[in-house]
């Protein structure tokens, strides 16, 4: 492909605006071709600040569009399913948000349909991979300077949530973040999730169960927790910690500069917000799909990161999270085989 990939972004919330946002400004390669929201005033609102774009208002069409290459998915998790299997039937590359779908079963069946297409068309969107210090955390332990890892701590903390935030959203949408840090990191399976509630932040909405403390054990027996507190009140936090046989190694300390002064202060800046966090994850996550999906036509695949299979692993985790959430006891992670999908 030697002409600009054009893309159609469906979803233009603060997500879907801030991708369209991203493409027309910082990705070389490509375009927004069209534009797509369950509220049409907002799309073309959007689609006339960027030249060349249009606005299709039915979501199907837009994927089937034969001026759109590749799709990048925004909607609510709801409509994911069909969408996604609406981009396979018309074999557009797609670049999905999380989550994958929004349960198990329909989460299984889109990795079916994508392997028995016989090539990867679905890339989900977990930008962590991205990050330039996940990316060293990862090189080092695969390097083996620090021996085997054994314990993963992690802290996700958010200053708020929208009204609508409840206590299974904390595992779903937070804490699903962990679920595909700890795959990454420790290449293998999560088998066990127990999430326990400690006494819950009297400044959270009434009912939230927030802070949760998460426990996985993986295939071999490893060990991870993770704090999950979406109401500090301060700033947006997220940071992650291996201990390993010779040695361990953090990120996400996330202070810049470091300063001292009168009358005995020390410290930084924590950013607002997971756009300024991961805001150049975002940006590499992108721009690798998009050559990714550029080259596909010669190499086959179209995905440069976590596909179909990773997303329907975060959300058996994420299940057996929620059910741990309503009995406090450790539930096992119900999934099939990768084995079992040839292609996965």
């Amino acid at each position: 492909m030697t002409n600009e990939l054009r893309i159609a972004v469906l979803g233009v919330g603060m997500m879907g605006a801030d991708h369209v946002a991203r493409i027309s400004s910082k990705i070389a390669g490509a375009r927004v071709a069209v534009v797509n929201d369950y509220f049409t005033e907002k799309a073309e609102e959007l689609a006339a600040s960027i030249p060349g774009a249009r606005v299709v208002n039915d979501p199907i069409d837009a994927i089937a569009d034969p001026e759109v290459d590749a799709v990048l998915l925004a909607t609510p998790g709801p409509t994911h399913e069909k969408q996604l299997l609406a981009c396979l039937e018309y074999g557009k590359p797609v670049m999905c948000e999380k989550p994958l779908t929004t349960d198990v079963e329909t989460s299984l069946a889109v990795v079916k349909a994508e392997a028995e297409l016989g090539k990867k068309l679905i890339q989900v969107g977990f930008m962590r991979r991205f990050d330039n210090e996940y990316a060293d955390l990862k090189a080092l332990i695969d390097s083996g300077d620090i021996g085997r890892p054994l314990v993963v701590h992690c802290a996700h903390r958010n200053p708020a949530v929208p009204p609508h935030f409840d206590s299974a959203m904390i595992v779903k949408d937070s804490l699903v973040h962990e679920v595909d840090v700890t795959r990454f990191l420790l290449d293998e399976e999560i088998t066990t999730v127990q999430i326990i509630t400690p006494s819950a932040n009297t400044n959270a909405p009434a009912g939230l169960k927030d802070p949760q403390i998460a426990i996985f054990t993986t295939e071999t027996g490893r060990h991870v927790d993770a704090e999950v507190f979406v109401t500090t009140g301060v700033a947006y936090e997220v940071r992650t910690e291996v201990v390993a046989e010779r040695g361990s190694a953090m990120i996400g300390l996330d202070v810049g500069l470091v300063r001292k002064s009168a009358p005995g202060t020390w410290g930084g800046t924590i950013t607002p917000s997971f756009k300024e966090r991961f805001g150049q994850a975002y940006d590499t996550e992108i721009q690798r799909w998009v050559d990714a999906v550029r080259a596909g036509a010669e190499t086959g695949n179209y995905v440069d990161g976590p596909g179909a299979w990773d997303g329907y692993a975060a959300a058996a985790v994420c299940d057996a999270g929620v059910k741990s959430l309503e009995s406090g006891a450790p539930v096992a992670v119900d999934m099939v085989p990768r084995s079992s999908i040839p292609g996965a």
